[in-house]
């Protein structure tokens, strides 16, 4: 009877495949009601604090636990812009590495490794761990707009601390002070994203921040999972598919080509969303006060597959995911395709930094087990 509990007992303990669903964390950062098509930032709506807040708020009320009065935003502002500045050595880093066949990325990944306190967080306490990361999310930016600066032919630009964080990223980026309806759409996009519960990258900067490892190690794997296409890097090939299908008439041949042959539809469908996907609705209301020929374009060809999908598989939700308006309000902001994940990373920083320090907080270590499926050799 022992022996049946046991087993009954361990298959019971078999995760799901992704561990879709699976509960391995308390936290108080936020998470993702898919069903709802709702999600939060500390119990407050993201999209209501990304339509009425700065990045700056938004970053402190994830890493500091509440939002800030006007002087507590000031100072924290200051905080994150004097964290931008790079060291004469990190700058030379940067120019040499962008001048390598290294993903944005990865030299992103690099950098920290000489920027940010390389002390295992184990042996730092709260303070100092969260020096590290403000160090870290401060100089993203920096990083990576130098990168595509550098590889574009032009000087990379030091940060303007007179700036906010997401007008300063895209100066930095496109070499000129942006439009303000502009450096506004960004921060929109940047506070949308700064957090979405316990995604691919998050986890991993979890899982290695359990081990006791430093900063930059926890945001370097963190990065890397980032950087996978099914995470990071999908509104970039949204504009190709748009600029694929060309006309809205032609939206329907289109996607019934791609799904006969098997392929994903980049825009559409999400893990955990049944219901509208909230930063979609933000994003698409971004790109409608931009205006311009391509919104009018996208939301006819959205209309257009929502209803084709629809009918592909009528007992399921398949809703506009966030990178579908992403990729259009990027574009019209002015950001090269190539900068889209990286702009991306720039606001993930700060939900990976809020979920490393509440881990390194109250620490242990992650150590699940794997179901053994291979063969069995005896006497060997």
């Amino acid at each position: 009877m022992g022996g049946m509990n046991a087993v009954s007992q361990m298959t019971e303990n078999i995760a799901p495949p992704g561990l879709k669903g699976l509960i391995v964390a308390d936290t108080e950062v936020g998470s993702v009601r898919g069903h709802e098509g709702w999600y939060h930032y500390r119990g407050h709506s993201a999209a209501a604090l990304a339509r009425s807040h700065s990045f700056e708020a938004v970053a402190h009320l994830l890493l500091n636990g509440a939002l800030p009065g006007w002087a507590a935003e000031e100072d924290f502002r200051s905080e994150l812009a004097a964290a931008r500045l790079l060291t004469p050595e990190a700058a030379d880093l940067v120019a040499s590495l962008s001048r390598t066949d290294l993903p944005p990325m990865s030299v992103l990944r690099s950098v920290l490794g000489v920027q940010v306190d390389p002390r295992p967080t184990l042996d730092l306490d709260q303070s100092e761990r969260r020096a590290a990361v403000m160090r870290a999310i401060g100089i993203t930016p920096t990083v990576l707009a130098a990168v595509n600066r550098i590889r574009s032919g032009a000087e990379p630009l030091d940060p303007d601390e007179s700036l906010s964080h997401s007008a300063d990223y895209l100066r930095m980026t496109l070499g000129e002070t942006p439009l303000p309806e502009h450096s506004r759409a960004v921060e929109t996009y940047l506070c949308l994203t700064a957090d979405h519960g316990f995604n691919a990258s998050t986890f991993t900067a979890r899982v290695i921040t359990s081990t006791g490892a430093d900063v930059a190690g926890a945001m370097g794997g963190a990065l890397a999972a980032l950087a996978g296409p099914l995470h990071g890097g999908a509104p970039g090939r949204v504009l190709d598919m748009l600029h694929s299908i060309g006309h809205p008439e032609n939206a329907v041949p289109w996607i019934a080509a791609e799904l006969d042959a098997g392929r994903k539809i980049m825009g559409f469908g999400h893990a955990v969303y049944r219901a509208a996907d909230p930063r979609s609705e933000a994003l698409k209301a971004v790109a409608i006060e931009l205006g311009g020929e391509l919104v009018d374009r996208a939301l006819d060809i959205e209309s257009r597959i929502l209803a084709y999908l629809a009918e592909w598989k009528p007992n399921a939700v398949i809703v506009t995911n966030v990178e579908f308006y992403a990729g259009v309000v990027l574009h019209l902001a002015g950001l090269p395709q190539e900068t889209f994940t990286p702009t991306f990373t720039t606001s993930r920083v700060v939900g990976w930094g809020a979920h490393l320090l509440e881990q390194a907080a109250n620490n242990k270590i992650m150590r699940p087990s794997a179901r053994y499926t291979g063969p069995l050799y005896n006497g060997d």
